[in-house]
């Protein structure tokens, strides 16, 4: 048929005529349109000027053009700009922020305020951007000013006075004070403050008074409601109570001084030489008790050793005598004599004893001296067992008896086949004889038949083993020892074998096939079980991908073995074949369909066997006309790929992608299937962003700025004389960037050699290599078409190759549980990948793409269902952020469960940092604790009258630094402290330990000059006035700022208290609590200590005369002479006591020689202390 030519003509006109515009030019906010625009259509080529709005502007006209029945912009950059107003001006003792706006242009404001201090003169303190610039002048500062200040009746101001009506500027201070007679009520001083206004009102100057003293447990003797300054008050403490100062207070402008108190009366510590007591105390109060020690070789004077205080003494008065050595209890043994009228001894005293029938002295004889030594007796043990040895049964004998004392040993031999009990071979002598006897006993065997192993037989061809010997037992295989061993050991003891051999049945660890065994065991007792599961892809015979398997008397009850799955062959609808063939598939088998009779196929063409059976669904086969399809859907978040159609045909593709920052989930291609399209995939907003751009070795980036979002590019460049090899750009894809290029030094860049494909099938060949970067063009025999490839860096891109390329093609991507909907009927090609997106409340594994590689789709995931976690763990020092809801915080007191993917915050406590202050939950498990670490220390805090040693400039958390105190000065509090994290614990302070004021006691005087201070430590002596006795000590003793002791002189009529104490030393006769006036009292040191000054005192008018002092002995011991290498020179003693003054000479010892001069070996004792010389 053919058509007029008029109607061709028609439809040319059509569709090349113009169209016009039918609606005026559109209109902006910022733009005005010149002109009057009411026409109902405009033609093409119609222009429209537009001018800016006032307050904005912009670079040349503004132009828009109907064409095609549309408005467009001739430029499409220039467009209406706010104007710029500069910076607004800075106002001085202020500041101003940008309250409209974030730049200085058109409609922005600016407010200013005044710095502290400061206030702003006048009411606007704002200026705006508008058509001409900036509106207001700049707003002006001025300091803030107080009202004067007038001095207080009957007071002044002391400091920071003006003139009687000046004002005041912000910060300045007044100072006030009253006159003598009266006391400030108020503040000392005020100071202006930022509000203008004084910090405190102006105080008053009142009369000072007194309200009468309250007194804890004491009273004043005459009372009255006011008391005048100056005025005193006497007062009287109750009973048991005294004064802690002195018995009246005067009224002060700060209150009554001294602050009028009265102190229980206690007993100081008590002093007692040669003794120690518990517990130890700086005072005690009535009726409190200790319990004291006496030195070794002293002993409570009164029958006990408590004391308790009454009132302001120790009764009885705590004393440690010399303790004499009482009748001696000789074991096995008496004294030769009955020295009935001899004991206690003294120190130094001996006595003749002698042993009982079989026992000896230490020196083996029958009898020797015991001396009275300042520990005791001097032989602990007098009496010792002698034992004889001249015959051992069924043992070898000696040919003569031998003696042995006690604690010593003989080693004995018995005859083969005997020994003594336990198989010893030594005897000891003993209190009670030999031990064990000297008896040698048959000895002990075991044999193989006392014992039955079973399941199990020796490894040793012996039958009999002697006592304590070992031998091994192995089990038959497939048995193993309680232990696990394949075999164990037993011992003959005197009893018979040390134990049963067991071999129990037992099975190795088993050897799993395509599975993982659950245990860490290598050996497994009867009955034990076993889990395993099976490897991806692999299932057990009864299809389950997980199972167990027990020990049993046979070993394994089954074989931990998975086997890879299979696909039974579907049911196949009408008109639809498959291939290939076959009953069963492997994971990862395809099946291709095509339909017959000329049926139209709806759904996949191929299917594939995965761990979770066939996908997608297989298709069917449709009889007469598909339906086409409309366009396709819109994708929230994203769009078609190519230009859409109005309408789509059966069977045909459409490919979406994502906008920027959307990461595409499911496949990217939808099918028209039937007049229906597949399921569209998913955007998901990608909010991993990328790092800092990777450096590019003699390269550079291209125009880019962070941050980095998913999908963002940027491109590279080389420096001069490099050549970029590699894409141009990187793009930022779920949070990494993708390949960086190389810059290669160009005249170090290879060349390719031509392939021999160039020169044949008509191509011209004209040279042999190429250079970087050169495109070459080249036919295939029989092809028409031209294939290409670039020369990059001495290697073809793509590879020059004339063989036909055979790109597999995958089934649609599979509908993996628990994943998005993903219907489609798109098969994809080798290399294609998609994204797969579990549905709500599910995990992915195992990747989250899977890849069409050789025809199937590869590296498939899981969905797995998110497990929650329980509470989160606590850490030192820090604690989880509490929730913000108040129903959040009530569930803080229930157990609570954590969703997959909770995130939790822990801080910490203050001086404390933290490594990472989240935990997330994964599947049940929280991420890796944080830890809260203690913050350094600055140098420790100063404190008054002491200092740290070795000051650092920084401490570890948790180091200790210690105070000591200038002279004069004690620790109040620990005198370490620690860093607790960018603080220390609380500093001690260094008070003043000297005594002032020495106390008074009636009828006794100091005995030596007085001086104004004492330091802690410091002793002062008193004695009694005449016809007065001392009771208690004589001495008072500095300890911290406090005087301890009270020597207290009672009336005796010149009788004189017990004689005073010496240290090493004591009185010949029991003291007694009264001595009348003449009485003389002799004393006596211990042994080896020596008398110095008289060894008696008188008692005159009652007071004791100077007692004497027991100089210190020298002991010459045998491990300093040892150390030393010498030896006594006269004697071959090992041990020698000298007094003070004798003379003691020493020589080398055998095989040493002098290294100190001669003169050096004769040494004189010097109150216990000796000068040893020395050899080498």
């Amino acid at each position: 048929m053919r058509c007029p030519a008029k109607f061709v003509w028609l439809i040319l006109w059509t569709v090349c005529v113009a169209e016009d515009c039918r609606e005026p030019p559109p209109r902006k906010e910022t733009e005005i349109v010149s002109g009057s625009w009411t026409e109902q259509t405009y033609p093409e080529g119609t222009q429209a000027t537009y001018k800016c709005r006032p307050g904005y502007r912009t670079l040349g006209s503004i132009v828009m053009v109907c064409k095609d029945g549309k408005w467009v912009s001739l430029h499409p950059s220039r467009i209406c700009r706010k104007k710029p107003c500069g910076h607004p001006g800075d106002t001085s003792f202020g500041s101003f922020h940008l309250a409209v706006g974030t730049q200085f242009e058109y409609g922005a404001k600016v407010v200013y305020t005044c710095d502290e201090g400061y206030q702003m003169l006048g009411e606007i303190n704002f200026r705006e951007c508008d058509t001409n610039g900036w509106t207001n002048n700049i707003p002006l500062c001025e300091v803030v000013k107080c009202l004067p200040v007038t001095e207080p009746e009957n007071g002044r101001i002391v400091s920071g006075a003006l003139e009687p009506d000046q004002e005041y500027t912000y910060g300045q201070v007044v100072q006030f004070q009253c006159n003598a007679g009266y006391s400030l009520d108020g503040p000392k001083q005020i100071h202006c403050s930022a509000g203008g206004v004084w910090s405190g009102d102006k105080p008053k100057c009142v009369g000072i008074s007194c309200t009468p003293p309250n007194i804890l447990n004491g009273y004043p003797i005459i009372s009255k409601e006011i008391y005048k300054a100056n005025e005193r008050v006497q007062y009287k403490c109750s009973a048991g109570f005294e004064y802690s100062e002195r018995g009246e207070t005067i009224c002060t402008a700060s209150g009554w001084a001294p602050v009028p108190s009265c102190v229980e009366i206690t007993c100081d510590p008590p002093h007692i030489p040669n003794g120690f007591y518990t517990p130890e105390s700086n005072r005690y109060r009535t009726g409190d008790r200790i319990t004291y020690h006496c030195k070794e070789g002293f002993y409570p004077e009164i029958q006990g050793n408590v004391a308790r205080c009454t009132g302001n003494h120790w009764s009885p008065a705590p004393r440690c005598t010399l303790k004499p050595c009482s009748r001696p209890v000789i074991k096995h043994g008496k004294l030769y004599y009955d020295y009935r009228g001899y004991f206690p001894a003294n120190v130094g005293q001996y006595f003749y004893y002698y042993c009982d029938h079989n026992f000896v002295t230490p020196s083996r004889r029958s009898g020797d001296y015991l001396t009275c030594k300042r520990n005791g007796w001097s032989a602990e043990v007098p009496c010792l067992r002698q034992c004889i040895f001249d015959y051992l049964e069924h043992g070898h004998n000696s040919y003569s008896a031998k003696k042995y004392l006690q604690g010593e040993t003989v080693r004995v031999q018995c005859y083969p086949g005997y020994s003594l009990p336990d198989n010893q071979d030594t005897l000891l002598c003993t209190e009670n004889g030999w031990s064990p006897p000297p008896k040698c006993i048959l000895v002990k065997t075991c044999a193989k038949s006392d014992i039955e192993i079973e399941n199990g037989f020796f490894s040793e061809n012996i039958f009999t083993y002697p006592l304590n010997k070992q031998t091994q037992y192995k089990c038959k295989p497939g048995y193993v020892t309680a232990d696990g061993a394949t075999s164990g050991l037993i011992t003959c003891l005197q009893s018979g074998w040390s134990a049963r051999p067991v071999c129990i049945k037992s099975c190795d660890a088993p050897v799993p096939e395509n599975a993982r065994i659950k245990s860490d065991g290598t050996w497994f007792k009867l009955n034990d079980t076993v889990d395993y599961e099976c490897q991806q892809g692999f299932e057990s015979r009864n299809g389950d991908t997980a199972g167990s398997i027990v020990c049993g008397e046979d070993g394994w009850s089954d074989k931990p073995a998975c086997y890879e799955r299979e696909c039974i062959t579907p049911g196949i609808k009408s008109y639809l074949d498959a291939e290939p063939k076959h009953n069963k598939f492997k994971v990862g088998g395809v099946l291709k369909f095509h339909c017959r009779e000329r049926r139209v196929m709806l759904g996949a063409d191929s299917v594939q066997c995965y761990h979770f059976g066939w996908s997608p669904n297989l298709p069917t086969c449709k009889a007469g006309q598909v339906k086409s399809c409309a366009p396709p859907p819109q994708l929230l978040n994203g769009e078609v790929k190519e230009t859409q159609k109005g309408e789509y045909q059966h069977s045909e593709v459409v490919e979406y992608v994502c906008n920027p920052r959307f990461l595409m989930k499911g496949s990217h291609k939808i099918q028209c299937v039937d007049g229906e399209w597949t399921t569209l995939p998913v955007c998901i907003e990608e909010e991993r962003t990328c790092g800092d751009i990777p450096d590019l070795d003699h390269g550079y980036v291209r125009h880019s700025a962070p941050p980095y979002h998913h999908g963002d590019s940027v491109e590279f460049g080389c420096n001069a004389s490099f050549s970029l090899v590699g894409p141009r750009s990187i793009t930022c894809i779920s949070g990494k960037w993708t390949q960086l290029p190389q810059c290669f030094a160009t005249d170090k860049l290879k060349k390719c050699k031509a392939s021999k494909i160039f020169a044949s099938e008509g191509n011209l060949l004209d040279k042999t290599e190429f250079d970087h970067n050169t495109n070459q063009s080249y036919k295939c025999r029989g092809k028409s078409e031209s294939k290409y490839s670039v020369c990059i860096n001495g290697v073809w891109d793509p590879r020059v190759s004339c063989k036909e390329e055979v790109l597999n093609s995958c089934p649609p991507p599979p509908q993996i549980p628990n994943a998005q909907d993903m219907t489609t009927t798109v098969n994809y090609k080798d290399g294609e990948k998609i994204s797969i997106l579990c549905q709500e409340n599910y995990i992915i594994q195992d990747g989250e793409e899977i890849v069409c590689k050789d025809g199937r789709w590869q590296s498939v995931p899981r969905c797995v269902e998110k497990i929650p976690c329980s509470e989160p763990p606590e850490i030192d020092h820090g604690t989880i952020q509490s929730p913000g809801s108040a129903e959040e915080r009530r569930e803080m007191f229930e157990p609570k469960k954590y969703a997959h993917g909770t995130r939790l915050s822990y801080t910490c406590e203050d001086g404390f940092e933290i490594s990472e202050k989240e935990i997330i939950c994964h599947m049940g498990k929280w991420s890796s604790l944080p830890q809260c670490v203690g913050r350094p220390c600055a140098p420790p805090p100063e404190i008054q009258n002491g200092a740290v040693a070795q000051e650092k400039d920084s401490y570890l958390y948790g180091e200790e630094v210690t105070y000591s105190c200038d002279e004069g000065f004690g620790i109040d509090g620990p005198a370490s402290i620690r860093c607790l994290g960018e603080k220390w614990s609380h500093p001690p302070e260094c008070i003043n330990t000297d005594c002032f004021d020495l106390p008074t006691f009636n009828d006794a005087v100091v005995i030596g000059p007085k001086k104004p201070s004492y330091k802690s430590g410091e002793q002062v002596t008193f004695k009694c006035l005449q016809y007065f006795q001392l009771e208690g000590p004589n001495t008072i003793r500095c300890i911290k700022s406090r005087w301890i002791g009270k020597p207290a002189c009672r009336d005796s009529k010149g009788k004189c208290g017990p004689p005073p104490p010496i240290d090493n030393g004591d009185t010949t006769s029991f003291p007694l609590p009264v001595y009348p006036p003449g009485t003389v009292v002799e004393y006596q040191c211990q042994s080896y200590y020596e008398l110095e000054g008289s060894s008696s005192i008188k008692c005159e008018n009652g007071q004791w005369s100077e007692p004497p002092k027991c100089l210190d002995a020298c002991v010459v011991s045998e491990e300093m002479m040892r150390k030393h290498n010498i030896e006594l020179k006269w004697t071959l003693g090992k041990k020698l006591y000298s007094r003070t003054d004798d003379t003691i000479e020493f020589r080398c010892r055998q095989g040493f020689y002098r290294r100190t001069p001669l003169h050096t070996f004769r040494v004189t004792c010097q109150q216990g202390k000796l000068a040893y010389p020395t050899c080498g």
